[in-house]
């Protein structure tokens, strides 16, 4: 029977990682920097991940770093508190499979963030809890936002409600959400009946970004062969949910394709907290013959539980 191992390592220039494994799947948790998971994948095998090389390995600057890999941030963005900097040690505890990561309360916002990653003793599940204290001293209105930095050369997928028919569905079923730089006809885009696809290509300079909601919220990112899948529930509606209506946003540029699921908009008092939960799997043998809703629906869907847990 497996089981789920977690030592400290050396990791890319950083001399105080932590490994979790179960000998299926293995994540890579920073301690110098972050929260942060930089690695996710198959035991031994890629990243699912984009790593940006230059700047692995370090801490302390003045400014702040995408690095790449998973992160959580504060909802809606903005220009000075969403990018306070993360550059600095956190405290790692461990309770047996859990490993709890929790950066020190940061002086621009007042806030505390955490990151517990626990992995399933088999198999290829990973539950990912986010949670956001207001350490400060006035009310603060945010909406956890979990953000995956994906490698280049994949292709991001999103499903879409349940579709239906002008005689049966008079109300619209959920937003579709364009930022000012959306742009349509750009070609990295496959728009379906029931899918959203979005292509990563290095050699595109232009950024890309579309959100939406559903109540059982998920995307998926294809890797060659291997299919990273995070999902979470949505409680609520769109009425809850900062930009428009999004409990999901894909985000692409010539680094990196971005799988952000977010929370609804809270108000915290000083003390409380509030918490998002990812669950995370990956697949191996994924081959997609062609961009339509059919084949989706034969390699995606199954792998996509909604309410079940993986």
């Amino acid at each position: 029977m497996s089981s789920v191992a977690i030592e400290r390592i050396e990791y890319r220039g950083w001399p105080n990682c932590y490994r979790v494994s179960n000998g299926t799947v293995e994540a890579i948790v920073t301690s110098d920097v972050g929260p942060r998971i930089i690695h996710f994948g198959f035991s031994g095998g890629r990243n699912f991940f984009k790593e940006f090389d230059q700047e692995l390995g370090k801490s302390g600057e003045d400014s702040w770093q995408p690095r790449g890999g998973h992160r959580l941030w504060a909802a809606p963005e903005d220009r000075v508190k969403t990018y306070a900097l993360d550059n600095v040690a956190v405290g790692v505890t461990i309770d047996r499979s859990v490993l709890l990561a929790t950066a020190p309360v940061e002086p621009l916002t007042g806030i505390e963030k955490q990151i517990a990653l626990k992995m399933a003793s088999e198999g290829c599940g990973v539950e990912v809890v986010h949670r956001i204290r207001n350490a400060g001293s006035q009310p603060v209105t945010l909406a956890p936002w979990a953000l995956t930095m994906l490698a280049q050369g994949g292709v991001g997928i999103h499903g879409l409600p349940p579709r239906g028919s002008h005689a049966d569905n008079l109300s619209p079923s959920h937003p579709l959400v364009m930022w000012p730089y959306t742009n349509l006809l750009d070609p990295r885009w496959i728009l379906l009946e029931r899918y959203i696809c979005l292509r990563q290509d290095p050699s595109i300079a232009q950024s890309q970004k579309m959100g939406s909601f559903h109540p059982w919220t998920w995307g998926a990112f294809l890797l060659r062969d291997e299919l990273f899948v995070k999902q979470c529930h949505a409680p609520g509606g769109p009425a809850d949910y900062t930009d428009y209506g999004s409990s999901f946003e894909i985000f692409a540029n010539p680094d990196i394709l971005e799988l952000e699921t977010l929370g609804p908009l809270t108000t915290l008092q000083p003390g409380d907290s509030v918490t998002h939960t990812e669950r995370w799997s990956a697949y191996r043998g994924i081959h997609i013959e062609e961009w339509s809703d059919a084949e989706l629906d034969r390699v995606i869907a199954p792998l996509v539980s909604g309410e079940s847990e993986h």
